[in-house]
Order: structure tokens, then sequence, then C-alpha cells
């Protein structure tokens, strides 16, 4: 008997192993992903200008790191005591202008580098609510808190969704033609916006994002889709699977996304090593009642052997 429905997935021809460079981008739920890749001790680096919701956000930041349009004084604003650019998440803001736009253009360079290196790019989409400024007419990655009555809120059409998702393909291929393209929308809920719309945010982030992948299916390009938001409402589909504030996803949820992730998209020469890699964080995590024991001496001596041995076979592996 089967008492719920399972979200068919199929295998990725091009599966991520311990050689490959992830690089992520977009909503809080690439992080919790992230997380994952950090743990288990992958090449992984993630939205280094930090969480963006929207495509045409997205879109925007990524330009500016393939065309290496540098910040300057003009991209950047004070407000409430610190320094912000509305195409970057607040987490880069600074008290001082000019550590900002250092900050901001030394994620530029390094981003760009990694665009050409990575070999598997996620791009995780979270709304089509958009805000644009007012005064620039600019859609903004980030309102930094600044007054709402300076933007107006607008819904992206399919139609412009389609578009920035294809530009943004287009832009990272002129840096990197053989990358891998994974593509998800994220399960997060932004109830703020009203149930219903919602709703209709998501679904133009899936009939524009489908429509892109319908078209590259017949071209030389590699671009998956992976259900994560299809995992959470229809596989596990209750609410003791959110955070407390019953939007999230909560960590048996976020575990449960990965191991299906994991299934289909990490290769199996890399399986063991992830086996290997838990059982070391799980001895780590270890505390004994009496540390000075020679016991527990044997058991760090073992553990850092195992480390060691690790760390022969993939030096980028630090813990």
């Amino acid at each position: 008997m089967q008492f719920r429905t399972q979200i068919p997935l199929s295998k990725t021809n091009n599966p991520i192993d311990y050689n490959s460079k992830v690089l992520s981008f977009g909503s809080c739920f690439a992080e919790n992903m992230a997380n994952k890749f950090d743990y288990f001790k992958f090449q992984n680096e993630t939205n280094p200008f930090g969480i963006i919701f929207n495509p045409v956000s997205i879109e925007k930041i990524i330009d500016r790191t393939v065309q290496e349009k540098w910040f300057t004084e003009k991209d950047v604003f004070f407000h409430n005591e610190r320094w912000h650019s509305f195409e970057v998440h607040s987490d880069l803001s600074n008290s001082d202008r000019q550590e900002l736009l250092e900050t901001l253009n030394k994620a530029i360079s390094e981003t760009r580098k990694q665009l050409k290196e990575t070999t598997h790019i996620i791009i995780t989409y979270g709304t089509s609510w958009i805000y644009r400024n007012l005064e620039s007419e600019q859609i903004v990655a980030n309102c930094h808190k600044v007054p709402q009555k300076q933007f107006s809120k607008e819904l992206l059409t399919v139609d412009a969704i389609e578009k920035s998702i294809q530009n943004t393909i287009n832009l990272i291929q002129t840096l990197n033609p053989d990358i891998n393209f994974i593509f998800t929308i994220s399960p997060v809920r932004h109830i703020k916006d009203g149930f219903a719309e919602n709703q209709l945010s998501k679904s133009h982030l899936f009939a524009a994002l489908h429509q892109v992948l319908k078209t590259h299916n017949s071209k030389l390009i590699t671009a998956n889709y992976f259900p994560s938001y299809e995992i959470v409402m229809d596989e596990l589909r209750d609410y003791r699977f959110y955070g407390e504030d019953m939007l999230h996803p909560n960590a048996v949820a976020i575990d449960y996304i990965w191991h299906k992730f994991s299934e289909n998209y990490i290769a199996e020469n890399a399986i063991s090593i992830m086996n290997e890699i838990e059982e070391i964080q799980k001895s780590l995590r270890h505390r004994s009642f009496n540390p000075e024991s020679e016991q527990h001496q044997k058991f760090l001596a073992k553990l850092q052997q195992r480390i060691n041995i690790l760390g022969e076979k993939l030096p980028h592996i630090r813990f």
C-alpha cells in the first residue's frame, strides 16, 4: 500500500564528485543545500553576493561579474548608518564606503574566476515578486529597510522571467561553455506576499523555467531541474517538516531533500567518501567524559590518522 506520492527523479548524466567545483546562487534554500555540500567537504562556493531571490537580480549580478562592471561610488548609498548596494544582500553592507566597494569588487573578481572553473552551477529561484526603486527605475535585490514608499512592487511576467533565465545561461556560457546547470525553485513560501500571490509567483517561475529547459533539451548544454519544491509540497506535505515559522523547511526536510539530491546528482564513486566524512564529522562532535584518559587519546590519534589518510587522497578537504 502507498500512503504518499513520490516525485520521480532521473539520475543526471554529469554527477558531482570530489573533483567537481560547485557554485550556487539564489534564495536562502540555496544556502541550506550549500551547508550540506560544506558538511560533506565538496568544493563548494555559495552566494558570493548574498541571498538573492528573484531571477532578474540574479541575472544582473552575473552580468556585472561576467562583464567585469566594477562597483563605483554611484552604485552604493548611505542608510541607517551603513553603506549598501541595491544589487546585493545586506550581509555585505558596511559602515565604510570604501571597504564596501572593495568587498564588492573583490567578489566580482573571485566569482568570475570561479565561474570559469566551476563544473556545476546550482541556481535556486525564490520569487517572481520584485521591488523597483522609483528614483532609478531599477529592480533591486534587497531593499535594505529603505522606506517602502520609495519602491513599487511588481510581479514579473513569465516572458520576462524566461528571458532573464536565458540571459543568465548565455552570460555564464561565455566564460564556461561546458558548465552543468542545475535549476530548482525554492520550497520556501513567501506568505507575506499573500497566499494566492505566493502561488502565482511560484507558477510564473515554473512556467518560465520549464520553457527554457524545454528549449535547451535539443541544444548542447547540460541543464537539469531538481524538484525541491515538489518534494516538500507532495512527498513531505505536512507541517511537521517546517520550521517554527511554518514557511521554511526544517532540518528533517532539508536532510530528506539532500538525500534525494545525492541519490541522483552525486556520483556513485563519491558515496563511500561521503560516508567516511560523515563518520569523521560525528567523531569530531564526540565529547568525552574524560578527555585526558588514555582511551580518549587513542581515539583522537585514530581519528587524526583517518583525517590524514583522507587528506592525502583529497588535499582540498579540511576539518
